[in-house]
Order: structure tokens, then C-alpha cells, then sequence
């Protein structure tokens, strides 16, 4: 079971929101809206994109990884990785 299960539901509320969103950015591009009011909606579109992404990785620690460090071993090793990697992407992006 993944750690965000029980939040499935309001996960996929936030990503149809975010989905609208997009489509709206692509309505303005298309009707050829100022520069400015698209950049605006594409950085809540991306803070919305954020918040869902750091949502999932709360997630991931307190459920998958919390279950593999108490397990121990390289499994616990390999989750730890696997975090830290995901949380690397963020930081990048």
C-alpha cells in the first residue's frame, strides 16, 4: 500500500484542480492574454505542482520509508537513497 492512500482522494481533487489550471494557461495563450497574467497562473500552477510533490514525499517518509527503516537492512538503506534522490529532484527543480 503506498503511504498516500488514505489521502488518494484529495490528491486527485488538488491534480484535477491543477489540471483546469493548465488548461486555463493554454486558453490564455491561445487568446493571446498578456505575458504577465500567463507567467502569473504558470507560477501557481507550479506552486500547486509543489505543494501535491512535497505532499507525497511527507508522505513517503512517514509511511515507506519509516516501514523499511524499521525493518532494517538494505531495504532501509535503499528507501533512505531513494528519498534523498526524490528530494534532490525538488531542490533542482
Amino acid at each position: 500500500m503506498n503511504g498516500y492512500a488514505q489521502d488518494k482522494d484529495a490528491y486527485l481533487k488538488r491534480m484535477k484542480r491543477i489540471e483546469g489550471q493548465v488548461r486555463g494557461i493554454a486558453r490564455m495563450i491561445e487568446d493571446d492574454k498578456y505575458c504577465i497574467d500567463v507567467l502569473t497562473q504558470v507560477s501557481a500552477a507550479t506552486k500547486a505542482l509543489e505543494a501535491v510533490a512535497l505532499g507525497l514525499l511527507d508522505e513517503h517518509l512517514r509511511h515507506c520509508v519509516t516501514e523499511a527503516v524499521a525493518q532494517g537492512g538494505q531495504a532501509a538503506d535503499d528507501k533512505v537513497a531513494e528519498a534523498s534522490a526524490a528530494i534532490a529532484r525538488l531542490v533542482r527543480s
